[in-house]
């Protein structure tokens, strides 16, 4: 059945309702914290943000007797959006509800388009970014080149990681091997694990305790059985993997943090099958592909689109074999998603 379009009229009235509901949501917010305000709260204490629902957000007491607790709180009305990850001043008060007064500095957000193609930050003060894919759904270098030129903008380094190697077979192994192998060429790290067997969990809980990490790639390629792995005591449903499309289906509401036992934290975001990049220009493309670094600058046109230029560094090094099609291919790509107004 083909989906109803609504008229000018039924948008209208849609939002109008989606407003006043909005509206009314806000005055509640704002008398109850005009009420937690008016009593006694307690002293300003750091807090970092484990989960956000909506208008609230639980915090996890960082210093003091209620270090390691868990707080519901409310957000004052001029405070910033805030994020898992986020590090917050907050003050404690009557039945285990608080008031977050400041946001303290990020060092980095994680960001994804929302309905509406803003982008919008789901995570702050990640420090590794964990590319999952799997021989199934089948990996396009495209959409890792996509998280990779997102981490690097960032600032976040990224880990790629190959999950469910136990499905390699002979007629994959070919294509898995030579993607794999341009990524290794480059220096990226590369891990290959199985969540479902146990096999490699080891040395990747070692690549990640003492950061914090964040699972991001497509549906389908195990983000939730490898959390399931990592961290067994934490419930987080796993999606089948549809068989009309080969493409998982989305299981996790709302970005949480969890602890590892020997240190370090994971945030668990909802499925994000691609970054929005609309907010990069053509230059921070170009410094996402590291290599690139050296050649980007020097051709013999200062306003060189690495196509067909005659002096191109970039098709030279193509050709030489100093950088790989599968890599020149992203890049075009990405380049041809840009909006204009990034050239």
């Amino acid at each position: 059945m083909a989906k109803r379009q609504l008229n000018r009229r039924q948008n209208w009235r849609i939002e109008k309702i989606q407003g006043e509901r909005a509206a009314r949501a806000a005055k509640r917010e704002s008398q109850t914290l005009e009420t937690l305000e008016g009593g006694d709260l307690g002293p300003e204490q750091t807090g970092l943000v484990i989960a956000h629902f909506g208008v609230q957000v639980e915090v996890e007491a960082k210093e003091g007797d209620q270090a390691g607790q868990v707080f519901r709180c409310h957000l004052r009305a001029n405070l910033p959006a805030l994020v898992t990850g986020d590090r917050v001043v907050w003050r404690a008060g009557n039945q285990g509800i608080g008031v977050i007064v400041a946001q303290l500095p990020r060092t980095t957000e994680l960001c994804r388009p929302d309905s509406r193609g803003q982008l919008k930050p789901v995570a702050a003060n990640v420090d590794l970014i964990v590319i999952v894919f799997a021989p199934m759904p089948e990996p396009h270098a495209n959409l890792i080149d996509r998280y990779l030129v997102a981490a690097e903008h960032a600032g976040i380094r990224p880990l790629l990681l190959l999950n469910k190697f136990d499905l390699i077979n002979e007629q994959n192994a070919p294509a898995l091997n030579a993607l794999l192998e341009v990524y290794r060429t480059l220096g990226y790290p590369v891990l290959e694990v199985s969540a479902h067997h146990g096999d490699g969990m080891q040395q990747l809980q070692a690549q990640l305790d003492g950061h914090i990490s964040v699972f991001v790639g497509q549906s389908g390629v195990g983000k939730s059985s490898l959390v399931n792995s990592l961290l067994p005591e934490v419930e987080t449903r796993v999606g089948p993997l549809s068989e009309l499309s080969g493409q998982g289906t989305h299981t996790t509401t709302t970005a949480r943090l969890f602890h590892f036992p020997r240190g370090g934290d994971l945030i668990d975001s909802p499925g994000i099958r691609e970054f929005g990049l609309g907010h990069v220009s053509r230059a921070d493309v170009e410094a996402g592909f590291i290599e690139f670094n050296d050649l980007i600058g020097t051709c013999r046109f200062r306003d060189c689109k690495h196509d067909r230029e005659p002096g191109c560094a970039l098709l030279i090094a193509l050709e030489e074999g100093r950088v790989q099609q599968q890599r020149m291919n992203s890049y075009r790509s990405i380049i041809a998603s840009l909006p204009e107004s990034s050239y």
